[in-house]
């Protein structure tokens, strides 16, 4: 019958296209299901699944290899590829062990600070001062810690360094360990404009569009993001202890509608590079000087305890928005060993003046540097071997081809709902690298091609790829260690990954829909 004709026509093409898929794309699906279900079952943590992950991704990749050309191949690939890996982990590094040290100091200075207001005028503590009550965390002040003030760090020097201030200014309003965790990986909610925008510029040379275009287009993306973000955000922070009334769930939908508002105003009229931190930075003064200014005592104290996060993105920015000063950092002995790879300035680099500003305040707080150095080395070499070996993961699925393969065969398997599996790989890119610019040099090249062969506007397909990469960094296990190395909780990465998973689902909710709509126009 004419119907069962058919039927066997489209079994028969579907058996075709699965012959024509070739190994690289059965391999390449593997290391990371079998990372995803290690972290979900919690037998293991961020490092277990990393090496586990990595071992399979070299297997994979190192058996493509002898297939294709032998053993010749399978050691020139690794001989190229894993130093390749190393160098592109290499700027995270320096950040993380920085990060962590900055943060041993920081808390010797509020250790410090809380000793001088405890003791009266000869320096005797006031017996029973460390016992006060806490005051209750302000609702406002904890929106505009997670989306204000983080993400702004985050936006002028990148690396997780907004991670970093919002785990330091959590702290100082009195939230510790897993909610803390959880919350501060807000800070990571405009990542598409981390580090001056370094993700999106990238990605756009690579797509051949305008910067700013791509900006704004994952702007209006950004915004069904954020939308979905504030529940989860609003249930993290009754789960921390902050409960969310009606009024200030409409206070913040308000602020945050405003704060995507301008980002996606600055991208249309200006440069991407300032599109988060611009906006950030004028809603920040003027909700504190709204919320501050009848009391000026209260100032007072906020800008003594948030002296050295201040200090410090007082000279990141410095670093990253006076042009000369950031271009003679940038261009000071950098180091460039390995050719088509990014090279590393020093000097520029947000690590060096982590750990100058973390000397002054350890000086304040009259701390042994030498022993915050070694607690810092402690603290941190367990974030420093996930980082590694995710960075190795993810260059081995570009290098041996297995992310090309994979893309490949979505495309003749899906046809035009190929361009659905768009977020998945840009999630995918976003978790392993922990970078927008990493992910665009991965899957950019292949969403771009993807979407031209099936008529689909590449503008929209790039934004889908950098929003959505963009935010799945803030899960990545590098972001997640990191926080974990930052306030000496070990090996608490499973706990983290099982109550943060959902926000996960913003981002690739937003990029299914966007990619759906994609679709049905092409």
């Amino acid at each position: 019958m004419p119907a069962q004709g058919r039927r066997r026509g489209r079994v028969e093409e579907r058996g075709l296209c699965y012959r024509r898929m070739t190994a690289a794309a059965l391999l390449a699906p593997f290391p990371l299901l079998l990372v995803l279900a290690l972290l979900g079952s919690g037998r293991l943590q961020a490092l277990g699944a990393g090496l586990a992950g990595l071992g399979a991704a070299l297997a994979a990749a190192f058996w493509l290899a002898l297939q294709a050309g032998g053993w010749p191949a399978a050691l020139d690939l690794l001989a190229r590829e894993l130093p390749a890996g190393l160098w592109l982990a290499w700027p995270v590094l320096a950040i993380i062990v920085p990060g962590v040290f900055f943060h041993q100091a920081a808390q010797a200075y509020q250790a410090r600070l809380d000793a001088m207001m405890a003791s009266p005028g000869d320096g005797v503590p006031v017996s029973g001062a460390a016992a006060a009550p806490a005051a209750p965390i302000d609702p406002r002040r904890l929106w505009s810690l997670c989306f204000l003030l983080a993400p702004f760090a985050e936006a002028v020097t990148g690396f997780g360094v907004g991670y970093l201030i919002a785990l330091a200014a959590l702290r100082a309003l009195g939230l510790q360990g897993l909610p803390a965790l959880v919350l501060g990986l807000f800070s990571q909610s405009l990542v598409p404009w981390g580090a001056l925008a370094v993700g999106t510029s990238a990605g756009a040379a690579i797509a051949g569009m305008a910067a700013s275009d791509l900006g704004l287009r994952t702007a209006l993306l950004q915004a069904g993001v954020h939308a979905l973000y504030l529940p989860l955000y609003w249930r993290y922070a009754r789960q921390a202890g902050v409960p969310i009334s009606a009024a200030h769930k409409r206070d913040d939908a308000a602020w945050t509608a405003l704060l995507i508002g301008l980002v996606a105003l600055a991208n249309h009229h200006s440069d991407p590079e300032i599109a988060a931190a611009a906006p950030c930075a004028v809603l920040l003064a003027l909700r504190f000087w709204r919320d501050r200014r009848p009391d000026r005592a209260a100032v007072r104290a906020a800008l003594r305890a948030a002296a050295p996060g201040a200090a410090l993105v007082g000279v990141l920015c410095a670093t990253r928005l006076i042009g000369p000063l950031r271009d003679a950092l940038s261009s000071v002995a950098v180091l460039a060993p390995l050719p088509g790879k990014p090279g590393f300035a020093p000097f520029y680099a947000p690590g060096l003046w982590v750990i100058a500003v973390a000397l002054a305040v350890a000086l304040a707080a009259r701390a042994a540097p030498a022993a915050l150095t070694l607690g810092a080395a402690r603290g941190a070499w367990r974030a420093c071997a996930v980082t590694t070996s995710f960075m190795l993961m993810a260059q081995c699925y570009l290098g041996s081809g297995m992310a090309q393969a994979l893309a490949d065969a979505l495309s003749e398997l899906a046809q035009r709902w190929a361009l659905l599996g768009v977020p998945l790989l840009a999630a995918m890119g976003g978790f392993l690298t922990g970078s927008a610019a990493a992910a665009a040099a991965m899957l950019m090249p292949l969403d771009i091609a993807l979407a031209r062969g099936l008529g689909a506007d590449p503008g929209w397909i790039a934004a889908v790829q950098t929003s959505v990469s963009a935010n799945l960094s803030m899960l990545s296990p590098m972001r997640v260690s990191m926080g974990t190395a930052v306030l000496g909780l070990g090996a608490a990465e499973a706990a983290l990954y099982r109550r943060a998973w959902p926000l996960a689902l913003p981002p690739l909710a937003t990029g299914l829909a966007a990619a759906l709509l994609i679709s049905l126009r092409a």
